[in-house]
C-alpha cells in the first residue's frame, strides 16, 4: 500500500468529530433525560472535548453545521 496523496484535507480548528455512544457509558442523569434510547452521538472538539450530546447522527451533522463546525464521522 504505497499510494501516494497530492493533497490531504487539513483539519482546521473549525472541525469537531461525530461519534456513537453507548448509553451504559454515560452518567445516570444523562441516560434518565433519554429513556428508550440505546445510544446518543456526540459532538466533540478537536481537543476532545464533548461539546454537546443529540438523539441521532443526523442531528448532530446538523448541529454542527448550523454552528459553522466541520463534522467528521470518528467509529
Amino acid at each position: 500500500m504505497d499510494t501516494k496523496y497530492e493533497e490531504l484535507p487539513e483539519v482546521t480548528g473549525n472541525t469537531v468529530y461525530i461519534r456513537r455512544v453507548a448509553m451504559d457509558s454515560l452518567p445516570d442523569e444523562v441516560r434518565e433525560q433519554a429513556p428508550g434510547l440505546d445510544s446518543l452521538y456526540a459532538v466533540h472538539g478537536l481537543d476532545g472535548e464533548r461539546l454537546a450530546l443529540v438523539k441521532d447522527r443526523q442531528m448532530a451533522f446538523f448541529l454542527a453545521r448550523q454552528n459553522d463546525l466541520t463534522p467528521v464521522s470518528v467509529h
